[in-house]
């Protein structure tokens, strides 16, 4: 980074979640001035809420775009082009966007970076594997069976700490500028399999069951889930999870030149912590 890069804040948006925190970590523990962009700081930040994005840009060189809940929601490309606009005006000189595989809404945010006269990485990742440990799929594998609307088709999970890692490589150094990083695992597992992995690491019996979409919007809707969370879920499910992704990527090996961590390897140290339950 130049002298008045290194001179001003890096913005991480989506700050307290699971990519966004790790990457604030990282970035204190390299001792750069981080804010971070919440609905909750002290600085409030909401994208649902225009009038909060320009204070948070004051002085701010860089920023690490992660939109909620999630590029693939109406609207979402329009305000990250805006955002984007906005932060370039405000100084800002280097975009890193979250965006997700085989979302076509995620790649037409992705062309609005691109767009901006700044530099810009892009981090198209797939499934997270902290989806089981650290977000909805949190309970039903506490409770010993998940349920899901999906069948076979394997997915290329990639650990969060991985999109951290090559998140703050691509807002602190060179050689990032203008890539697309497709970031993945290093193998593809089934829902089942990864639910298997974990049953091996926690030493307890967890059962995958596969439902029908109309069966699992119906349980959603029991257990009342929002109608807009129950839409994006429904999507992830089906639309992104029919086969477009079952393909490996070697974006964390360019990025960071190393290998991405195994979900066998994220289940055993998650498992250790005890989230799940006992070993």
């Amino acid at each position: 980074m130049t002298n008045e890069q290194e001179q001003k804040s890096i913005l991480v948006l989506g700050g307290t979640g699971k990519t966004g925190r790790r990457i604030v970590e990282r970035l204190r523990g390299r001792g750069v001035a981080v804010r971070v962009g919440s609905r909750s700081a002290a600085q409030p930040f909401d994208w649902t809420d225009r009038t909060t994005w320009a204070a948070v840009l004051q002085d701010v060189g860089a920023v690490y775009v992660s939109f909620y809940p999630d590029l693939a929601v109406p609207g979402a490309p329009e305000s990250v082009g805006a955002f984007a606009d906005l932060a370039v005006a405000s100084g800002v000189t280097r975009l890193v966007l979250l965006s997700g595989r085989g979302e076509e809404e995620a790649q037409a945010a992705e062309k609005l970076i691109q767009s901006a006269e700044v530099d810009w990485t892009i981090l198209r990742s797939s499934w997270f594997s902290q989806n089981f440990s650290e977000d909805y799929l949190r309970d039903p594998v506490l409770s010993g069976e998940v349920v899901l609307p999906v069948g076979t088709v394997p997915e290329p999970f990639v650990d969060a700490d991985d999109i951290a890692d090559v998140a703050v490589a691509a807002l602190t150094e060179d050689g990032h500028a203008g890539q697309l990083y497709e970031l993945t695992g290093p193998r593809l597992l089934t829902f089942a399999d990864a639910v298997g992995e974990i049953a091996r690491a926690t030493g307890r019996r967890i059962d995958f069951v596969p439902v029908s979409v109309e069966e699992y919007t119906k349980a959603l809707d029991a257990e009342g889930v929002p109608g807009e969370v129950v839409e994006l879920l429904t999507y992830l499910f089906t639309t992104v999870l029919d086969g477009r992704n079952a393909r490996l990527a070697d974006g964390v090996q360019r990025a960071l030149g190393r290998p991405p961590r195994d979900f066998a390897d994220y289940a055993k140290a998650t498992a250790a912590t005890g989230t799940w339950g006992r070993e």
